[in-house]
């Protein structure tokens, strides 16, 4: 017996909610979901679950937004370029950039070539050994940089790693995170810049897909899509408070063995035939 479409909503939008800002590729988690909940059959197409995801994406970073409410309007008033906020704002910018160029550019090729379970798949198991390696043998050596002490270069790297992500399965927050570690920040603080990061860059990407999908909406799929804002946004508040702590105290490893798992568990299913 097929679930009610509100019921499907809920929880995509947990999924959408608990994967968005982990470094574990919220795109991987929601192909098998709606592979198994046959949510596009329920939805009524592949246009209307691909708006539906872009709306509960958004509802995800507005969490971030909320969080970091009083850092990013900071940010956007500072006068001062060589204050805290200001030099944030140069940062945050420098950072946005290349994925915003290249993004742009490549956008339409990579949907059509490189969306696909295979392609996600090996992006998991890559991404999750990459993982491993850096905070088993890198990290550890080079972990000196917090965030208000972070420079252009450091800023720099992040949004060239961010540039990995436009790959499915990589993870925005995976990328941007190791790309920060690599250089030479903390755990902190390359997970903070990150999601301040995510912002600007994904409040962008989803404007510019959702006008790409506005012929799509129409008036009976607010309460589906409603449902599964709410619940993203509020599941994703949970996740990144929840994060900020734990990065503290803890490393990525079990985030790195869990995507190599999960990869080859995708790649299974591809294989069989059962995704697609």
């Amino acid at each position: 017996m097929p679930l009610p479409l509100w019921l499907l909503s809920i929880i995509q939008g947990i999924v959408e909610g608990l994967t968005e800002f982990i470094p574990v590729s919220s795109t991987g988690h929601l192909i098998i979901v709606d592979h198994f909940l046959k949510f596009v059959d329920a939805i009524g197409s592949p246009e209307k679950a691909e708006l539906f995801e872009i709306v509960i994406q958004l509802g995800a970073i507005l969490a971030i937004g909320f969080v970091y409410r009083y850092d990013l309007w900071r940010a956007v008033t500072a006068t001062d370029t060589s204050s805290g906020p200001g030099r944030l704002r140069s940062q945050l910018l420098v950072a946005f950039l290349p994925v915003a160029v290249i993004g742009f550019a490549l956008h339409s090729t990579i949907t059509k070539y490189l969306f696909s379970p295979l392609t996600v798949s090996i992006s998991l198991i890559i991404g999750g050994i990459i993982i491993v390696y850096v905070e088993s043998f890198i990290s550890v050596h080079r972990q000196k940089t917090e965030l208000k002490t972070m420079t252009m270069k450091h800023a720099l790297i992040v949004g060239f790693s961010q540039v990995l992500s436009l790959i499915p399965g990589v993870s925005r927050s995976g990328a941007t995170i190791i790309g920060g570690m690599s250089g030479g920040m903390t755990r902190s603080a390359a997970t903070e810049f990150s999601f301040l990061l995510s912002f600007p860059v994904m409040i962008a990407a989803t404007v510019y897909d959702l006008f790409k999908h506005r012929d799509v909406l129409s008036s009976e799929m607010y309460s589906t899509i409603g449902i599964g804002f709410v619940v993203s946004f509020a599941v994703a508040l949970v996740v990144v408070r929840w994060l900020i702590k734990y990065v503290r105290t803890h490393s990525f490893v079990g985030f790195g063995i869990y995507r190599i798992i999960f990869g080859g568990l995708v790649l299974i299913l591809w294989l069989q035939g059962w995704v697609k």
